[in-house]
């Protein structure tokens, strides 16, 4: 079944307007009303049906995908299928069905390794365990993009033991700052500096913007 066949058939089935479908399925309503004159009329090619079986394979594998592949991709799942098909012939079916792949945005580190710097020596050696509480905190920094604000940026402060969250710091700037300030609200949470004078803080071995992240505990 080809796409225009499908939004015919959603109308005669289910009373599912024409119109509905096309914008569903990102065609253009002169496309289908075209092609269902050419039907009417018994004019179509043969190259015109391949056409249209693969512009719906191509919607059915780019939907399956999730909208993620491109066109070489795409390539790959339609062979794997059994079509015989270039990259070229499934970019120009996408062209035609108005359909893009998504680009998948990758999260960039807030935190590098600051190498002009003498590393801080690993107490915890991955054990993220702790046998009482104010023994092992863990914390990190998180960029979070905010649609239409462009983006800011999380310090938390975790307790190994309860797993409880001590702080949770935000600000426009990824920097020494935002990160002492986590620890100040997390010292303050738990007492004060005196009754987190044995505490081991972990966290990863980075700079943020070039300037370092990691601050001693208690904070003063």
């Amino acid at each position: 079944m080809t796409v225009a066949r499908f939004i015919a058939d959603q109308r005669t089935r289910y009373r599912v307007p024409h119109a509905a479908c096309c914008r569903l399925l990102g065609v253009s309503e002169s496309w289908f009303y075209k092609w269902a004159g050419r039907v009417a009329d018994g004019t179509l090619t043969p190259s015109e049906q391949h056409r249209g079986a693969l512009d719906e394979a191509v919607a059915v594998a780019f939907t399956a995908a999730g909208g993620k592949h491109g066109s070489p991709r795409l390539v790959a799942d339609l062979r794997d299928l059994g079509w015989t098909v270039s990259e070229k012939t499934v970019a120009s079916s996408m062209r035609r069905q108005g359909l893009i792949a998504r680009r998948i945005r990758r999260r960039r580190n807030t935190t590098r390794p600051d190498k002009t710097r003498k590393p801080f020596p690993d107490l915890l050696r991955r054990d993220f365990t702790a046998r009482g509480p104010n023994l092992r905190w863990v914390g990190d920094m998180t960029e979070i993009p905010v649609d239409g604000h462009g983006k800011f940026y999380l310090a938390t402060v975790i307790d190994l033991y309860s797993r409880r969250c001590l702080a949770a710091c935000t600000s426009m700037s990824a920097n020494a700052t935002l990160a002492r300030a986590a620890i100040q609200t997390a010292v303050t949470a738990r007492g004060g500096p005196d009754a987190v004078r044995n505490v081991i803080f972990h966290t990863d071995r980075g700079a943020t913007h070039g300037r370092p992240v990691h601050q001693p505990v208690p904070a003063a």
